[in-house]
C-alpha cells in the first residue's frame, strides 16, 4: 500500500467510523463508561450526620475543629486498544480480512473515547509487543493511531497474549479500560488475563471467520498455518474429518469461553462478513444495565 492509498484508506475509515460513533455508538459508550470511581476534591466543615470515616484528621488537628473530605467522580478514562497483529489475522473468506475488522473496531473505540474526552493508547503485538503509542487525547492523536494500525508491518508472525498483557500492566499503573482484540487462536494466557483484569477493566473482542469453523466439502485442500508455516493436506469431503474438525472447533471455543468466564472478563464476539455494530451496542447496553 503506497502513501496515497494509505491516506485514502485512513480517510475512509475516519469518515465511516466517526459517523458511526456520532449516529449510534457515542451515547452508548458514554453511558457505559462513566468513570473509574471517585477522587478526593476538597475539605469542608464537619456537619452532624456526616460519615466519621471521611474526617480529615490532619486538617482537623491543625484547625482545631473537625473537617471532612469531599469527593467527586473521576470522569476521565484511559482507554488502551490492544491489537493482535499476528499472521493469523491475514485471513478472511468474505469482504475483508480479520485484520481489517480489527483496524475498524479500533477506530470506532478510539473515536468513541475522544468524543467522551478520554485518552486513547495503542499496543500492537505479535509474539512480542511491536508498537506502543502512549495514551493521549484529541482527534489528531486518534488519526495517528488509525494510520499506525493500517500501515503497520509486523516483524513476527506468532501470538503471545501473555506478553502483551504483562506489558499493559507495566505501562499503565492506574486503572484503564483495555480492549483486547484478537482471534485468540492461542493458549496459556489465563493467568495474565486474570491479573490484568484485577488491575484494569479488560474487554476481550474475538474476531473469527466462518471458514475457521466450517470447512466446505470440496475434496482435498492443503492448509498452511499462517503463524508457523506448517502445511497439512486434508480431505474435506471425509465424514471422519468433518466430525473431528467440528469436535475440535467446539472444544477450542468452550475452552476459550471458560478462560474468559474464570477471568471475569466481558467478551464481544465479532464475525467477518457481519456487522460489528450490533454486538458493540448490545455489549454497551448489557454493561450499563449490569452496573446500574
Amino acid at each position: 500500500m503506497n502513501k496515497k492509498e494509505l491516506l485514502e484508506k485512513v480517510q475512509r475509515i475516519q469518515i465511516y467510523t466517526s459517523r458511526l460513533v456520532n449516529d449510534s455508538l457515542g451515547g452508548e459508550y458514554h453511558s457505559t463508561f462513566k468513570g473509574q470511581g471517585i477522587e478526593f476534591d476538597t475539605v469542608r466543615d464537619y456537619e452532624p450526620g456526616d460519615e466519621v470515616r471521611w474526617i480529615d484528621w490532619k486538617v482537623t488537628a491543625r484547625m482545631g475543629k473537625p473537617f471532612i473530605k469531599t469527593f467527586v467522580e473521576e470522569r476521565e478514562l484511559t482507554v488502551m486498544v490492544m491489537v493482535d497483529a499476528s499472521h493469523s489475522g491475514l485471513f478472511g473468506s468474505v469482504d475483508k480480512l480479520k485484520s481489517d475488522y480489527a483496524a475498524e473496531l479500533s477506530a470506532v473505540l478510539a473515536f468513541s473515547a475522544i468524543k467522551n474526552n478520554d485518552k486513547v493508547g495503542l499496543i500492537i503485538f505479535t509474539n512480542t509487543v511491536e508498537k506502543y503509542i502512549p495514551p493521549k487525547k484529541g482527534k489528531t492523536h486518534v488519526l495517528r493511531v488509525i494510520n499506525e494500525l493500517l500501515s503497520f508491518q509486523p516483524k513476527n508472525k506468532g501470538t503471545d497474549i501473555d506478553t502483551a498483557l504483562c506489558f499493559l500492566n507495566s505501562v499503565n499503573k492506574k486503572k484503564c479500560v483495555a480492549f483486547l482484540i484478537s482471534d485468540f487462536l492461542t493458549h496459556s494466557f489465563e493467568r495474565s488475563l486474570q491479573i490484568a483484569n484485577k488491575r484494569h477493566d479488560v474487554v476481550a473482542i474475538t474476531i473469527s471467520d466462518q471458514r475457521e469453523m466450517d470447512i466446505p466439502r470440496i475434496g482435498f485442500i492443503e492448509f498452511e498455518d499462517a503463524e508457523t508455516g506448517e502445511r497439512l493436506l486434508i480431505d474435506s469431503s471425509s465424514a471422519h474429518f468433518q466430525k473431528e474438525f467440528k469436535q475440535l472447533v467446539d472444544k477450542e471455543y468452550r475452552a476459550r469461553e471458560s478462560v474468559f468466564k474464570r477471568s471475569d472478563v466481558d467478551v464481544i464476539h465479532i464475525q467477518t462478513g457481519q456487522s460489528y455494530v450490533k454486538p458493540l451496542i448490545q455489549f454497551f447496553k448489557n454493561r450499563e444495565r449490569r452496573h446500574r
